[in-house]
């Protein structure tokens, strides 16, 4: 798999509070030997994706520790699980960098590439981000539906095509340039083990996407 404009998000520091406090937050018991990433992640996936999945940030204990987005946290198990359903990944749960995932036809990142205190970004913190995600979007040049995971990331998305709309689970926006973006709420423990999120509500957004991008 691979990953679009590394050197440049990984090497990113515009954002000195989320560089301080992945430096400072302490690490958990269960992961007390293991080596934190504490850098931006960049998003990882199929160059040729023809669907682009935006998440809101990494979790401390997962893109933050592993490297790599949507890995080794509760959100992650949603994410690639459901791509697997769909026979768009060769394995079920993403654990680390070298675990032999691989990604067909997806690519996944963040709208913001480091991990924020309390999952809440600043409009600052979101606004220098987004730079990378427009890179990526222009990037990914046969992706024809995006999949924002929460209003922040579905505004993120909007803002980078100057245009708004209103965030819901479901919500379809038609993009200037002929793409799609849908709104869903975000695979968050928060929102899966409330049921906020169900896993047949889940897999409905995927297969909407699979099938506008088919």
């Amino acid at each position: 798999m691979k990953s679009l404009f590394f050197d440049e998000i990984v090497s990113c520091s515009i954002c000195p509070r989320l560089r301080e406090y992945t430096k400072n937050k302490e690490k958990p018991l269960r992961y007390k030997d293991w080596e934190y990433w504490n850098k931006p992640v960049p998003g990882i996936g199929d160059e040729n994706a023809k669907i682009l999945i935006v998440g809101l940030a990494p979790a401390f204990n997962g893109g933050n520790r592993t490297g790599r987005v949507f890995t080794g946290d509760e959100s992650g198990k949603w994410v690639i699980k459901g791509l697997h359903t769909l026979d768009l990944s060769n394995k079920e749960e993403g654990v680390s960098r070298d675990d032999g995932l691989e990604i067909k036809e997806v690519y996944l990142t963040n709208a913001v590439k480091c991990v924020p205190p309390e999952n809440k970004p600043t409009k600052e913190e979101i606004n220098n981000c987004s730079s990378f995600l427009k890179m990526e979007i222009k990037s990914l040049k046969k992706v024809k539906v995006i999949v924002a995971l929460g209003k922040i990331a579905f505004d993120s998305v909007l803002s980078i095509y100057g245009i708004k709309a209103k965030f819901n689970h479901g919500a379809i926006v038609n993009l200037p340039d002929n793409r799609v973006l849908i709104g869903s709420y975000h695979p968050s423990a928060q929102n899966t083990k409330t049921g906020r999120l169900k896993w047949e509500s889940w897999i409905k957004i995927l297969k909407l996407a699979l099938d506008l991008a088919s």
